[in-house]
């Protein structure tokens, strides 16, 4: 069984509403350290059959289709360490 961590954000560029509203939230708790904020999703992915090549390529495929929104969102896809 391979098991993968996916981590899907907004493109740069686009707005995050989330993450504005954390942001708001941080400054006027006085965090005013603060910058920015990014808020994503992240989503844990277990497949049966061996963590290779072919495996991630179908996982990408997941993301390109249903977990992410290729428009709007970028998506990074690491193999979970057992």
């Amino acid at each position: 069984m391979a098991q993968y961590q996916i981590y899907v954000t907004y493109k740069q560029g686009i707005f995050d509403p989330a993450g504005a509203t954390a942001e708001r939230a941080l400054q006027q708790m006085e965090f005013d350290e603060v910058n920015s904020v990014r808020i994503g999703k992240y989503i844990t992915l277990e497949v049966a059959g061996a963590a290779d090549a072919a495996t991630r390529a179908r996982v990408e495929t997941m993301c390109e289709k249903l977990l992410a929104n290729p428009v709007i969102e970028d998506f990074r896809i690491e193999e979970a360490q057992e």
